[in-house]
């Protein structure tokens, strides 16, 4: 019987003795790599042109508002509503960063190994979506930030100047933020319904544009009620009735009208908050369906 002739070779793998940093560190870097994406950082620099050319835009439209303010000395734009008027390049925005986020790993069937990692299941998304969500929230508050700060400089009434200013701009980031929660807990749902980014993008913009018009046709209906309800059928008005009912005078300027909700105003709010929750339940059951497989 002829002796075996393997031979097995020492190639130099050890066993890994060094810390376990566990489930948090694994959430952190879900997390931290998901904002990065959704900026094109550590990309090539094709994928930077989009989400970069979104933030030029919004930056100069601050610094020309906070120049023309210090030339007459009035603000044109309230900070709340820079955050309704720059909306439209939010949606693109999401459209684009969304599908970076999850198709990607859904068409290249790397999931399983973010699973097999002590990571619940759970956390994947969630991660994805709190950095789309902070993404977001920078995209329109920073600019508020920098509009902020043209006018504590510019403003004449000293410290009181400066006070009243962050009182009116610490609103408006919450204002911000309710915009990123909506669009991006709308967004990622999309988003991972494909592995495919264009499907994943077409079906975003679809999402928040073809839903306007049902919201043109409501308010033109008969009834008032109708009318005041109508903005709900859309994510992008729901968030601009929500601001027009808690944020007032600064959402809305003098001599101008918010969006007409009446006294549906509480309404809107719970609408708001039931929109998020649902599109974060649905996409968790989204991911426990993906892991099963």
């Amino acid at each position: 019987m002829p002796e075996p002739t393997g031979v097995i070779h020492d190639i130099g793998y050890q066993r890994y003795t060094g810390p376990r940093l566990g489930r948090r560190a694994v959430f952190g870097a879900l997390y931290l790599h998901g904002l990065r994406t959704a900026f094109g950082l550590g990309r090539s620099a094709k994928a930077k042109i989009f989400p970069w050319l979104v933030v030029g835009i919004v930056t100069a439209v601050a610094a020309a508002l906070t120049a023309i303010r210090a030339q007459i000395g009035e603000a044109v734009m309230t900070y709340a509503q820079f955050a309704d008027n720059m909306s439209w390049l939010v949606i693109f925005f999401v459209a684009v960063a969304a599908p970076e986020l999850v198709s990607r790993d859904l068409r290249s069937g790397v999931l399983p190994l973010y699973f097999s990692r002590p990571l619940p299941r759970a956390d994947y998304p969630l991660a994805k979506l709190l950095a789309l969500a902070t993404a977001l929230w920078l995209l329109l508050g920073g600019p508020q930030f920098v509009m902020f700060l043209g006018a504590a400089f510019s403003t004449g009434d000293g410290m009181s100047g400066v006070a009243e200013e962050l009182l009116d701009l610490l609103p408006s980031l919450l204002y911000a933020g309710l915009w990123a929660a909506v669009f991006a807990s709308v967004g990622l749902l999309v988003a991972s319904l494909s592995g495919k980014r264009a499907f994943a993008a077409g079906g975003i913009v679809a999402v928040f544009l073809m839903t306007t018009p049902v919201v043109g046709t409501l308010s033109v209906m008969p009834s008032r009620t109708v009318n005041e309800l109508a903005f709900l059928a859309s994510p992008s008005t729901l968030v601009g009735g929500v601001g027009s009912w808690a944020l007032g005078d600064l959402l809305v300027s003098e001599g101008q009208s918010g969006v007409p909700i009446g006294g549906f105003g509480p309404v809107y709010a719970v609408a708001a908050v039931l929109l998020v929750a649902g599109c974060v339940a649905l996409l968790l059951r989204r991911y426990r369906k993906v892991a099963a497989r």
